[in-house]
C-alpha cells in the first residue's frame, strides 16, 4: 500500500488532478515571462537593476512593463506582461510575444478547422472558452474579424497567375462536405495539377451545391484565363460533367479514368471480408 508522505495537519505539495490544468498553465506563464525578461537582458547586456556601465554600455534602459495582456494557448489562456524598453533608436520586438498576438500559431490554425467542421460563427466563443479559460482573448468580433482575412488570403490565392505553371497531368474531383452555417452539403471542384519539374499543386478549389457541365467548366476557364496551359492529361472518375466539360475548354488534353476510384467502386460491391 503505498504511504502519503503528508504528515497530519501538513499541506501536500504534490498536485491534485483537478488542478492539473491550471498548474501547467501558470508553470507556463512563469517561463515565458522569465523569457520575455531574458530578451532584455541579452538586449541591454545588464541585468534588472544592474547598473548602466560608465561606457560602451548599451543606450536603452527598463521603462516597467505594458498592460497585461491574455494570449491563448492550447492549453489555455496565460496573462503576461511585456516589458518596455526606452532610449533606443528602434522599437523593442520581442521574438519570443509579438506587439499585437493574442494567440500561438496552433490555436489561429485550429479556428478555420473548426469552421470547417461546421461550427457556427455564434458557437465560437462558448466552445473555444470552453478549451481556452474564460480569460481567452476572443469574441464574435474577433471571430468576425479573422473570417474576413480567410476570406480575403482565399480570394487572393484563387486570382494568382498560373502562367509559369507547366502542368503536365491534372486529377479533377468533387469533394462534399458539410461546413459552416450551410444546411445542405457543398460541393468543392477541386483541381490539382502535377508539374513537369515532379512537383504537385492546388490549383483550384471551388464552392458550389453541385457538380454540373457548366460549374466545372467555369472552374476550367478560370485556369486557362490565369495563364494555365492545357494539360497532356486529365484524371477523374466517372462523372460526365467533367469530361464534358475538358472536352469544352481543353479539347486536345487526353482522358483517362482514375484507377484509385475504379479500385474503390468494385471494393465496394465485395463484402467486407473480401475487402483486403
Amino acid at each position: 500500500m503505498r504511504k502519503d508522505t503528508a504528515g497530519p495537519g501538513t499541506k501536500s505539495t504534490t498536485p491534485l488532478w483537478e488542478s492539473l490544468e491550471g498548474l501547467v498553465r501558470e508553470k507556463a506563464q512563469e517561463m515565458i515571462q522569465q523569457i520575455l525578461e531574458e530578451e532584455v537582458t541579452e538586449l541591454l547586456g545588464r541585468e534588472k537593476s544592474e547598473r548602466k556601465a560608465a561606457v560602451d554600455s548599451s543606450p536603452g534602459y527598463r521603462n516597467g512593463y505594458g498592460k497585461p495582456r491574455r494570449l491563448g494557448l492550447s492549453s489555455g489562456t496565460i496573462t503576461l506582461r511585456r516589458p518596455r524598453v526606452r532610449g533606443l533608436e528602434e522599437r523593442f520586438e520581442s521574438r519570443v510575444l509579438p506587439l499585437f498576438a493574442r494567440r500561438t500559431k496552433e490555436i489561429g490554425e485550429l479556428l478555420p478547422q473548426l469552421y470547417l467542421h461546421g461550427l457556427a460563427e455564434g458557437d465560437f466563443e462558448l466552445a473555444l472558452r470552453g478549451l481556452l479559460g474564460e480569460g481567452a482573448p476572443l469574441s464574435k468580433s474577433s471571430i468576425r474579424r479573422l473570417r474576413a482575412v480567410w476570406t480575403t488570403e482565399f480570394d487572393a490565392w484563387s486570382k494568382r497567375s498560373l502562367t509559369d505553371r507547366e502542368v503536365v497531368y491534372i486529377w479533377a474531383d468533387g469533394i462534399y462536405v458539410k461546413a459552416g452555417l450551410e444546411r445542405d452539403k457543398a460541393a468543392l471542384l477541386v483541381v490539382i495539377g502535377a508539374m513537369s519539374d515532379g512537383t504537385k499543386e492546388v490549383l483550384a478549389v471551388v464552392s458550389g451545391y453541385r457538380e454540373s457541365t457548366e460549374s466545372w467548366a467555369g472552374v476550367f476557364r478560370d485556369l486557362k484565363a490565369r495563364g494555365l496551359k492545357a494539360p497532356r492529361l486529365l484524371m477523374a472518375d466517372g462523372n460526365a460533367a467533367i469530361w464534358g466539360a475538358a472536352r469544352e475548354v481543353w479539347p486536345e488534353a487526353e482522358e483517362q479514368r482514375c484507377w484509385n476510384h475504379k479500385l474503390r467502386n468494385v471494393l465496394d460491391r465485395l463484402p467486407k471480408r473480401e475487402q483486403v
